[in-house]
């Protein structure tokens, strides 16, 4: 079995599988610089890696994360209002679900 190199998420620094997390770069952006997203893992310069869930992103961008990261000064403001507090789904009317369907309790 082939090993996986490790990598350390910024947010919450766990060291995990690097398949595990997502690679950020930093780009220029309206004059500012700003990390976006690299799925491929192929954008030139100094990466960044990162759980792929809100959590850490907004921990390492509250963290000045990025900017230590990238060994630069980083706007990660735009990430943090795209991770924002997320709704759920609209559920109208409806009633809430409280049972678990596989548990028995529905019958």
């Amino acid at each position: 079995m082939q090993q996986q190199p490790q990598r350390t998420c910024i947010g919450c620094r766990t060291v995990v599988d690097q398949n595990q997390l997502m690679r950020w770069v930093v780009r220029e952006k309206d004059g500012k610089a700003v990390p976006v997203p690299d799925p491929a893992r192929r954008l030139a310069g100094r990466g960044a890696w990162l759980h792929p869930n809100p959590e850490c992103a907004q921990r390492a961008a509250q963290r000045g994360a990025f900017a230590r990261s990238y060994r630069t000064a980083v706007d990660a403001s735009s990430l943090l209002a795209e991770r924002g507090p997320r709704k759920g789904p609209n559920l109208g009317n409806r009633p809430l679900e409280t049972s678990n369907p596989e548990s028995g309790t529905e019958i």
